[in-house]
């Protein structure tokens, strides 16, 4: 590790970790948010199919997935500030690039990049150092926190992309997110890399990376959290991405005497940004509710609840018609339930399988949930060019978030070194 904290800061639930952590993934997730308010700028200038630019935005959450454990275990090899800010350097990167972008293939391309930058500095890194940087006690709530984070930045970057949208060419919106990364990378001032502490840590047998990694991709409470998550990244993606199109396209007209329009909310396209930032909102009470919740009931059991709380959101949602009054309702309860499940699978992963390797395992775990990510983002481009419609892919979200509320159940939460000599035997 590069830096020590002393044992004062385990103590306390905020710490310069945390916040550091906060002000990176809140930066992060305000530009990652706002993508899929360039769906239909780009579209129209180059009169592109809507699958192009959705098949860069998948590339982008691929990527993402595939970066997380590369620079989970980059970062518990040679320091998490270095992950970071190499993650850091492709965001700013890639989205310089995408700035000069004219053709479809350029634009995928350099979606790679992006979702590496967001893997470095996103949730698998931060939530790994956050979580050293906490005491048992105040682990989940401290994992919940930085996972709020990234709630605040969906509050904040769609209205602000849409606003700069408003005022300059999408090509310059990129260039003024680069720059908000870079200021971003500031923060790493504060991230001083902690030493482990801690009775869950302090138990865990010191053996080689890639023994743990092996280990635990046989165990089928992996395979089973594995497999969950994906229904998280699939809805996740496809609302953020096609979301604010869909209401532009869907939504029926705001009434002139209503509430939303009284507050300047006066076209679909305005409430489609507004929707994410709704969304972004409400998860903060969610998130910070579902942490508080992990550390006292069991976290499979909430998973669960979230999943299939999410399912019966979607399916009301989707038999109803599309008004701004259910646009609203819909982005509340789906807020409230939206990042609630990575506090509660991240602290299931450190619970289960240890704190030193957590950044690479969780990093597995969250490729799944970008698997999902790309598939919803895709599909839902290519079947809104074949039938002019997201109504399919939609339904397929409310089915795949009921698999993941039924594949928990039969996951086992009792720590890997209290049952290491069953794995030992299932690795061997």
């Amino acid at each position: 590790m590069e830096n020590k904290v002393t044992a004062d800061t385990y103590d306390r639930l905020i710490n310069p970790v945390l916040i550091s952590g906060c002000i990176i993934i809140l930066v992060g997730f305000a530009v990652r948010a706002s993508f899929g308010l360039f769906q239909l700028p780009i579209a129209h200038e180059f009169g592109w199919p809507r699958e192009s630019f959705s098949l860069a935005i998948a590339i982008q959450n691929l990527f993402w997935g595939i970066g997380q454990p590369i620079f989970g275990a980059f970062a518990e090899r040679y320091g998490d500030r270095k992950a970071v800010l190499a993650g850091g350097a492709c965001y700013i990167l890639g989205l310089l690039l995408s700035g000069l972008a004219t053709t479809p293939g350029q634009h995928q391309f350099l979606e790679i990049l992006v979702g590496f930058g967001i893997a470095g500095t996103g949730f698998g890194v931060i939530l790994a150092v956050v979580g050293r940087a906490a005491s048992d006690k105040n682990r989940s709530m401290a994992l919940g926190i930085a996972t709020a984070a990234g709630s605040a930045g969906q509050i904040v970057g769609p209205p602000v992309a849409q606003a700069l949208l408003s005022q300059m060419p999408w090509q310059t919106v990129f260039v003024v997110f680069a720059g908000f990364v870079l200021l971003s990378m500031l923060a790493l001032t504060m991230m001083k890399a902690p030493t482990r502490v801690g009775a869950s840590v302090s138990d865990e047998p010191d053996e080689p990376m890639g023994v743990v990694v092996r280990r635990a991709v046989k165990d089928p409470t992996f395979i089973f959290i594995f497999i969950g998550f994906f229904s998280c990244g699939y809805q996740l993606a496809f609302i953020t991405a096609h979301f604010p199109a869909f209401i532009t396209e869907m939504c029926g007209p705001l009434a002139p005497d209503s509430l939303l329009y009284t507050l300047g909310v006066t076209s679909a396209t305005t409430l489609g940004a507004i929707s994410i930032a709704l969304i972004g909102l409400f998860n903060i009470g969610g998130t910070l509710l579902a942490g508080w919740l992990g550390n006292k009931y069991s976290r499979k059991y909430l998973l669960a609840t979230v999943y299939m709380l999410r399912t019966v959101v979607s399916a009301v949602f989707i038999m109803m018609p599309i008004t701004p009054e259910t646009v609203v309702l819909f982005s509340i309860a789906m807020g409230s339930l939206w990042l609630a499940t990575v506090p509660l699978t991240s602290g299931l992963v450190a619970h289960i399988y240890g704190l030193k390797y957590m950044g690479t395992l969780y990093g597995l775990v969250f490729f799944s949930h970008q698997l999902g990510g790309f598939l919803g983002v895709w599909l839902g481009g290519a079947m809104y060019d074949a039938y002019h419609d997201y109504t399919l892919v939609w339904w397929v979200g409310v089915g795949v978030g009921a698999l993941s509320a039924l594949i928990h159940l039969p996951v086992k939460e009792l720590p890997w070194s209290q049952r290491g000599n069953n794995l030992v035997m299932a690795a061997s």
